[in-house]
């Protein structure tokens, strides 16, 4: 299992990434991420990227990183919202089931099942019973869609508790991001070690062969965004595929101008 170890932390990752670096990076691991794109539809994968980690991690940003250059008709991201009457009453899995990937797809979970292994098990939305229960079954799920030929991949991503408290501080702050904080988010701050615990016990759970998880730290966002996009790259090596030439012939004639024959015209610019 993947995981960081601060202590042999190298000068240059302790070093401060420039955003004109961490731009250049990211770039060409998006190019690299349209390979990938490109290779699931050739060969009929799926794709799915459970998305795991404290509040304030970074969950949303490396997900908007990963998407940000495909298209969004094959690379979905699903973050539902907590469960309603009827599907309380359902299997757990049920609510997930469908929105796995199809053939070419990419599905991109920002949190997942293991809500009930985080916050359902630390602010009590769900029994001690139902915790074990999932954690007996979760290896058996996530197995049949290992065979069934699903590309499943999970990362946790880690933070310190002063760098949590300092993001935490930004959203209540930030207008922009104000909604990003919670009422359970601001409980949550106090179950700190509780959260550490009840992770680990879902790791020693839950990490096989089959589906290992991957720690990454996210203490720097820019480099744990960078770090996990490569990791993922690294799991699908040989994802060239030939791209058909397109032909682009010039007009016919001079390029036209919009025109407007009925009741309506564009409304004024700013």
């Amino acid at each position: 299992m993947g995981s960081s170890n601060r202590s042999k932390r190298t000068d240059d990752e302790d070093r401060t990434m420039s955003r004109a670096e961490y731009t250049h990076a990211l770039e060409e691991l998006q190019l690299q991420l349209v390979d990938l794109a490109r290779w699931l539809v050739h060969t009929g994968q799926r794709l799915a990227v459970v998305i795991e980690g404290r509040d304030t991690a970074g969950k949303g940003g490396v997900i908007a990183a990963i998407g940000e250059r495909l298209n969004p008709r094959q690379c979905h991201v699903v973050a539902l919202d907590k469960p309603s009457d009827r599907e309380r009453t359902q299997w757990y899995f049920q609510r997930y089931v469908p929105h796995l990937p199809a053939a070419g797809e990419i599905v991109l979970f920002d949190r997942s099942w293991y809500n009930r292994a985080g916050v359902e098990a630390i602010m009590g939305f769900c029994t001690p019973v139902q915790t074990d229960a999932f954690l007996q079954q979760v290896p058996r799920f996530e197995r049949l869609l290992v065979d069934d030929g699903v590309l499943l991949f999970k990362y946790w991503l880690t933070v310190d508790q002063a760098e949590q408290e300092t993001r935490f501080a930004e959203r209540l702050a930030d207008p922009l991001k104000r909604w990003k904080l919670s009422p359970i988010d601001v409980q949550a701050r106090r179950h700190y070690d509780d959260y550490g615990r009840a992770r680990d016990r879902m790791l020693k759970a839950t990490h096989s062969k089959h589906t290992p998880w991957t720690l990454v730290d996210f203490n720097d966002q820019r480099r744990g965004r960078l770090t996990l996009i490569t990791d993922l790259l690294a799991r699908v090596p040989d994802r060239k595929v030939p791209q058909p030439a397109l032909k682009f012939p010039p007009l016919p004639g001079k390029p036209q101008r919009e025109k407007f024959r009925g009741p309506l015209r564009p409304i004024r610019s700013v």
